[in-house]
């Protein structure tokens, strides 16, 4: 009969250097990692941030590749390459959010080039070895050490410029990773511990974030809480809600953020009555009763970010196909995932109705 401290528990191999100034430090980092010759990746965005970069670098950046996209399409990744082969790279710094760290963890996987990631967003998702591409429409996704950035910066005054919704979109999209370590089949006490602390620390810390942009204190604790939340995600299984948007952002090519966003109360309302544990821990990190799916929807709704697929770009004749795509790939899920319960589940989220909550009786 299994205990509750009969677990296993992998630490994931990467140095996290954090705080106001860190950025500074990056010499160091690319030095520690013996990188002599890097290509500094973003999103058409944040170019000026990359230049400014690759300036504090001097010769080490050998170029500036600022043609991240979102979801990673597969041209993408085959350009970021061919470009480093012509600049003769042997690593990349990717600058910025999900986009630019996700196309840096395809170049590691791929061809092999080192990675070290400056997040300027709260997603989490530079602390996971999950790795995604998305090839004819299709978002494929995987795990590999491989793809691990070998070291990670988290400087809060590199996100004073991020506009307050992606602030909130990408924060709840980390707090989505931590939710589902919480009931994920190879969760552990370890991971318990880094998920109630990070859902604890994101969701009192975006407010913050929201009232004073120029609040270094709060930004600090959000990448802090993005920082546990996506070492939880990278250290567990993904469910329900993670099959759930990488089926809409790969098929539908919906905003990743803020798909997370308009997905996790409705998600976590369907496994809540199978998930009493995980209720317990948010019901703790939230202080709120034991109906945490209905207080992520309402703290989205008070941050004003969006809470209906709706108002994403989706359709409703897209919801029968998304349910079909999801359920062709099967997934670990405390609750049975079903063709009717997840159609009411995208209906609610494409309408931006309150979510359904079960929750677990005593």
């Amino acid at each position: 009969m299994n205990t509750p401290l009969d677990f296993s528990y992998q630490a994931l191999p990467m140095r996290v250097v954090m705080g106001t100034g860190a950025l500074d430090r990056l010499a160091d980092e690319i030095d520690h990692a013996g990188l002599k010759r890097v290509m500094v990746l973003c999103s058409p965005g944040q170019r000026k941030l990359a230049e400014t970069v690759a300036g504090l670098l001097g010769p080490r950046a050998v170029d500036v590749h600022p043609h991240a996209r979102m979801h990673v399409p597969a041209e993408s990744a085959a350009e970021a390459q061919r470009r480093a082969t012509e600049v003769n790279a042997d690593g990349c710094v990717a600058v910025g959010g999900g986009s630019a760290i996700g196309l840096g963890k395809i170049v590691a996987l791929r061809y092999g080039l080192p990675v070290i990631a400056v997040p300027t967003t709260y997603a989490g998702s530079e602390m996971t070895p999950v790795w995604g591409l998305t090839e004819n429409g299709v978002k494929r996704t995987g795990r590999d050490p491989r793809v691990l950035p070998v070291s990670v910066l988290y400087d809060p005054t590199l996100t004073v410029a991020l506009p307050t919704d992606v602030s909130v979109t990408s924060g709840m999209n980390a707090i989505a990773h931590a939710v589902e370590a919480l009931y994920a089949p190879d969760a552990s006490p370890v991971i318990d511990l880094m998920a109630e602390e990070g859902v604890r620390t994101l969701a009192a810390a975006l407010p913050d974030v929201v009232a004073d942009g120029t609040d270094l204190d709060a930004r600090a604790r959000a990448q802090y809480g993005a920082w546990l939340c996506g070492a939880c995600l990278g250290a567990t299984t993904m469910s329900l809600h993670h099959k759930l948007c990488h089926a809409l952002g790969g098929t539908l090519d919906l905003p990743h953020a803020p798909t997370h966003t308009v997905v996790l109360p409705h998600a976590l309302a369907h496994n809540q009555v199978a998930a009493p544990k995980a209720v317990a821990a948010l019901s703790r990190a939230l202080a709120t009763p034991a109906d945490p799916a209905s207080y992520l929807w309402d703290l989205a709704g008070r941050l004003g970010a969006p809470r209906s697929l709706r108002e994403l770009g989706m359709t409703e004749s897209d919801i029968d196909p998304i349910v079909q795509v999801t359920l062709a790939n099967p997934y670990a899920n405390p609750r049975e995932v079903t063709t009717e319960g997840l159609g009411g589940l995208l209906r609610a989220a494409w309408a931006g109705q309150p979510p359904t909550s079960s929750t677990p009786t005593a």
